[in-house]
């Protein structure tokens, strides 16, 4: 599933954008030393996951909503899109859609590198997903595998629909073309931490910003 067109428009950041400098902005101070630059800034994530909600509340085809939140580094993403989508729903006359939520863990990163398999963990306990309406959230696709593989397992529990939410889209010449339904930022082929999802080995899960790592910080918290 996915879609050869998302269904809303998408910031595409290029390859020589403009990155932010980390003095510029409030990170901890544990992480100063350790960031080279800030890529997208806390206030304009709010601000895309907003629209986004928008977007899959006029557009979603059903008047029910499972989401699938694919943790760990989908959590911070998913927690703000769907209070951006059931506070449209406490303020939009025409239309409200019930929301549920479910966990799934994947595990396919070490490091900052894919290590070539991915473990689905907590899909033996979701056959009540069957007949639904499923939107899976995640925060970064990147070669696009991982995805494929999960939406492969899903429809063999029969849900009704399934689309896919994701926060980032890395350009990378490994990628296998897939892109979701509904996508906030297309970026370059980057190794991003922050925004409470993209961690380093379990670091920078407290930085607010999505940002990009010097080779100090690389070289600090590798396993």
């Amino acid at each position: 599933m996915g879609s050869d067109e998302c269904k809303t428009s998408i910031i595409k950041i290029p390859d020589d954008c403009f990155f932010y400098p980390v003095g510029s902005f409030t990170v901890p101070k544990h992480y100063e030393d350790v960031l080279e630059s800030v890529l997208i800034p806390h206030g304009l994530i709010i601000d895309r996951i907003e629209r986004l909600a928008r977007d899959i509340h006029e557009s979603f085809g059903s008047d029910s909503m499972t989401i699938l939140c694919v943790l760990k580094g989908g959590f911070q993403f998913c927690q703000d899109l769907m209070a951006s989508i059931t506070s449209l729903n406490r303020n939009t006359v025409s239309k409200s859609i019930q929301v549920g939520i479910d966990f799934i863990r994947l595990k396919s990163y070490e490091n900052d590198e894919s290590c070539g398999t991915v473990k689905i963990l907590g899909i033996d306990s979701l056959e009540h997903l069957k007949g639904k309406d499923i939107l899976v959230v995640e925060d970064i696709i990147d070669t696009g595998k991982t995805i494929e593989q999960l939406l492969k397992t899903l429809k063999t529990l029969e849900p009704n629909s399934i689309k896919v939410c994701s926060l980032l889209l890395k350009r990378t010449p490994a990628s296998s073309g897939y892109r979701p339904d509904y996508l906030g930022f297309e970026i370059p082929n980057l190794f991003v931490s922050g925004y409470g999802g993209f961690d380093y080995n379990e670091n920078f899960r407290d930085l607010n910003h999505i940002c990009i790592m010097n080779e100090y910080g690389r070289n600090k918290f590798k396993k």
